[in-house]
C-alpha cells in the first residue's frame, strides 16, 4: 500500500449554469504511485513528481 506524503487536499466549489444554479463540484488531485530509490512506494501529485525529476536533473 502506498503512503501519501503530500498534504494537499481537493478543492471544492460550484458549477454555475446560465440560470446561476449551483451544483457541487470537486477538483481532485492528480495522485500517482511512484517507487523511491529505497524501494518504498509513495503517492505524490503529478506536479511534485515533475519537480523532483527537474531537481534531480540539475
Amino acid at each position: 500500500m502506498a503512503k501519501r506524503i503530500t498534504n494537499k487536499k481537493p478543492q471544492f466549489g460550484h458549477n454555475r449554469s446560465h440560470a446561476l444554479n449551483a451544483t457541487a463540484k470537486k477538483w481532485r488531485l492528480n495522485l500517482q504511485k511512484i517507487r523511491l530509490a529505497d524501494g518504498r512506494t509513495v503517492k505524490l501529485t503529478a506536479r511534485e513528481i515533475k519537480n523532483l525529476k527537474k531537481a534531480k536533473k540539475n
